[in-house]
């Protein structure tokens, strides 16, 4: 057995139960090694996490910032647009300051979300499910059924849509967990559909009459984004005593068509910028935003849905919340017809949330393989 693989007997052990009940229930247990399962091969490992030398601390990289105050001035719109659409094409994040929601709502998230992962295992437990379609569902790693090495998190999932028929699902413990997600959630709903209506305007193509159906390429995309899924996850990622040996996400895209990011002040997310990975600074009560899988077909790959994973550290321990909207989810994704030509052929096959969650269901998810599965043969 490798010296990374002794501890208490419970680690040892290696059984595949406890695994099961999540990363934080695992830690409980005042573990002093990684355990095998979260041991990524040699090749997968992210070196030294963030904190640990002097090195990594200089790698901080400053996302582009986008004012949204900007991208609401008729006066310092254009200006920002043009910022905008640099940001999704060379980096595919960008960092949104000013952005109108109240302090109070992203503090009160937060602290739910804190007090949430703090209560009793038992308590948690009771919203632990492996079916995807489940309205909340709280699990370990990135999926759990599927994957061979298990990463070093903890999530509660969502669903925000429809939200008179969610919300009675969502949990009930902390007792004002569902005011605050449901405040969170419509405030995160607001503001991505104006950075959309900000993405529509700097790929060129004009803002659609509302009314005009379901598919994005025939012109009615906001009205239906208006209607479109929302699932938040919130990740809680523990202190890990081996930080350089596994990961709190591995290298991945997001599906839908932007994610609003909310980080604590513990920097961890890091993004494929180039061929390096860099940790993204974090600036206080901001979001980081990144283009998803859906608005690179959507715009026939001029923005780039881009790889991104999460550091963890052996000190401190990091929440974030992630807010993922895209269109209904009976609804196909098209690239956009007025991005097609002779010079820009069609590069994407249409595709829809049932096909990707067929997609994950079937396999271990990797990297970008689902979008890749979706691109049309040049």
């Amino acid at each position: 057995m490798s010296p990374a693989m002794v501890g208490t007997a419970a680690e040892a052990s290696d059984d595949e139960s406890q695994f099961q009940k999540g990363v934080k229930h695992l830690c409980e247990k005042a573990i002093l090694r990684v355990p095998g399962k979260y041991i990524l091969p040699v090749h997968e490992r992210p070196g030294r996490a963030y904190g640990e030398d002097a090195a990594m601390r200089r790698k901080l990289l400053s996302l582009p910032l986008i004012d949204f105050a900007e991208l609401r001035s008729s006066l310092d719109r254009p200006r920002a647009l043009r910022s905008l659409a640099t940001a999704c094409e060379q980096y595919g994040f960008f960092q949104l300051v000013n952005h109108g929601i109240p302090d109070e709502v992203i503090s009160s998230m937060i602290d739910a979300s804190t007090r949430f992962f703090g209560q009793p295992y038992e308590e948690r437990a009771k919203y632990m499910s492996s079916d995807m379609t489940s309205p909340v569902r709280y699990g370990t790693s990135f999926n759990q059924s599927k994957d061979k090495v298990f990463c070093w998190r903890d999530f509660l999932k969502i669903t925000c849509e429809p939200m008179p028929q969610v919300l009675p699902h969502w949990p009930s413990s902390p007792t004002d967990m569902r005011r605050v997600v449901a405040s969170y959630a419509k405030e995160t709903k607001y503001l991505f559909l104006k950075i959309m209506e900000a993405i529509l305007e700097s790929l060129g193509l004009p803002l659609p009459a509302p009314g005009r159906g379901c598919v994005a390429e025939d012109g009615g995309i906001m009205d239906r984004l208006q209607e479109g899924s929302q699932m938040m996850v919130t990740n809680f990622y523990p202190p890990c005593p081996e930080p350089d040996l596994t990961l709190g996400m591995p290298p991945h895209s997001d599906y839908g068509f932007l994610t609003l990011l909310l980080q604590d002040r513990v920097p961890g997310l890091q993004i494929l910028h180039g061929d390096n990975w860099v940790t993204v600074k974090p600036i206080p009560g901001s979001f980081v935003v990144n283009v998803g899988d859906h608005l690179e077909i959507f715009s026939n790959g001029r923005y780039k849905s881009v790889l991104h994973r999460v550091l963890v550290n052996s000190t401190e321990s990091r929440i974030s919340v992630a807010t993922l909207h895209s269109l209904p989810k009976e609804c196909s994704i098209s690239p956009a017809l007025e991005l097609i030509d002779e010079g820009n052929p069609r590069r994407y096959m249409d595709t829809d949330f049932a096909s990707f969650l067929a997609y994950i269901s079937s396999c271990e998810p990797k990297k970008k393989n689902f979008l890749e599965s979706r691109k049309l043969s040049s």
